[in-house]
């Protein structure tokens, strides 16, 4: 199993969650993270740090979510979602779309 980062970090991106993860497996995409799960180890100290709650263990995954294992997967292994290892403020304006529900659609890939 892994950690996945779900649709509460779309528009937000906030990164408090790479500065605690002890293996750099964080993606940074335009607009959201992603967890690398080939890089993830599981040891869960990323899940606390996210301010918006986007980031489960797979099997805690709400049913709704389900498909950002997926995402994660095939975005941690696109050449233009680099490493982040360091944390970077969040988007401007994060603080509105934090508790938006539904959001996939303004993913940018």
């Amino acid at each position: 199993m892994t950690h996945v980062v779900s649709e509460s970090c779309i528009r937000c991106k906030y990164t408090d969650c790479v500065d605690v993860c002890p293996v750099d497996c964080f993606r940074e995409g335009p607009n959201m993270l992603v967890i690398d799960p080939d890089e993830c180890i599981d040891c869960a100290v990323c899940i606390p740090e996210c301010p918006v709650n986007a980031i489960y263990a797979e099997e805690d995954l709400p049913a709704d979510q389900l498909a950002f294992v997926k995402l994660n997967a095939d975005l941690s292994r696109d050449p233009s979602w680099k490493s982040i290892t360091k944390r970077k403020p969040a988007l401007p304006d994060a603080d509105e779309w934090k508790d938006k529900p539904g959001k996939i659609s303004e993913l940018v890939r």
